[in-house]
């Protein structure tokens, strides 16, 4: 029994974790996010709506800096003040902010958002239970390879989600008739945007793939759907 208390704590430790990561964010998002009343991105999330058979998507900003979006795991649908604000200084486009809230709906409608938390806590239990294994073995770098064999396992998860979603929104903005260009456009200025300098790293290494990556993937999608 002594021998699988570490994998029973790291279990115990998994579960507490997920309870407390979800209620601390979504108290987080309902302290600090109101509604999208936009005029303009109302219009294109009513014909994205339409194009799901949904009376309605709601989507709300949250009142943070960085230019990002969010799928909560309750299914609510965000977009950050950041990019709304980029939005308003025209530097990003009306279509384009479209496609971040398909692409966030398409986390939702996949089960990632929601299976994300469960990750986050499992993967948690995973380097906990894996450091104190390994920590018998090999003192002192134990916990340095738990922590890094974790990282990529979450990295190569998060990956596959955004290709997933990226092609869920593509279908979806396809149908609404605003079609996959603002997706590509955004793709190009976004890193500008964010001020990122992701092409430093390995692809292996981060959490999203490689944004020329993401485009050949959109361009595929779309010479495949056209040819049909």
């Amino acid at each position: 029994m002594l021998k699988f208390t570490p994998i029973l704590l790291a279990v115990l430790y998994a579960l507490v974790m997920y309870r407390f990561s979800v209620w601390r964010l979504k108290g987080e998002l309902d302290q600090k996010s109101t509604e999208l009343a936009d005029p303009m991105l109302r219009t294109l999330c009513d014909r994205m709506a339409a194009a799901l058979d949904l009376p309605r998507i709601r989507v709300h900003i949250y009142e943070v800096a960085p230019i990002n979006g969010l799928a909560a795991p309750d299914g609510r649908i965000f977009i950050t003040r950041g990019f709304y604000k980029a939005f308003r200084e025209g530097k990003v486009s009306a279509d384009e902010l479209a496609s971040v809230i398909a692409h966030e709906l398409g986390h939702v409608a996949l089960g990632h958002s929601r299976r994300r938390m469960i990750d986050f806590s499992g993967q948690n239990a995973l380097r906990t239970a894996m450091a104190m294994v390994l920590s018998r073995f090999l003192p002192g770098i134990g916990v340095l390879i738990a922590n890094g064999l974790t990282s990529l396992l979450a990295a190569r998860l998060s990956r596959s989600d955004e290709y997933e979603a990226d092609a869920y929104a593509a279908a979806l903005l396809t149908k609404a008739g605003i079609g996959i260009a603002p997706q590509i456009t955004l793709f190009e200025k976004l890193e500008a945007l964010t001020q990122s300098n992701s092409g430093a790293a390995p692809a292996w290494l981060m959490s999203h793939p490689k944004t020329t990556e993401r485009i050949a993937a959109l361009r595929s999608l779309d010479a495949k759907w056209t040819k049909g």
